[in-house]
């Protein structure tokens, strides 16, 4: 499955299991956006991400870690 900027939920779970120690508020936009783009199924181009889709990552994630 190929990960793109659209998949929220997906791209969450995923940083979730990656990442278990790290607090989703306690990295910057731009961490975030690397992090994403760092995610072995994602293929999106990263000119496509904005704050509103990084935003969005970041509470869908915040609420996997809860």
């Amino acid at each position: 499955m190929t990960l793109k900027w659209v998949d929220v939920q997906e791209i969450a779970i995923q940083l979730a299991d990656n990442y278990p120690d790290l607090n989703p508020l306690q990295i910057n936009f731009v961490e975030l956006r690397q992090k994403v783009m760092n995610l072995g199924d994602f293929d999106d181009d990263p000119n496509r991400c904005g704050e509103k889709v990084l935003e969005a990552i970041q509470s869908a994630w915040l609420e996997e870690t809860a």
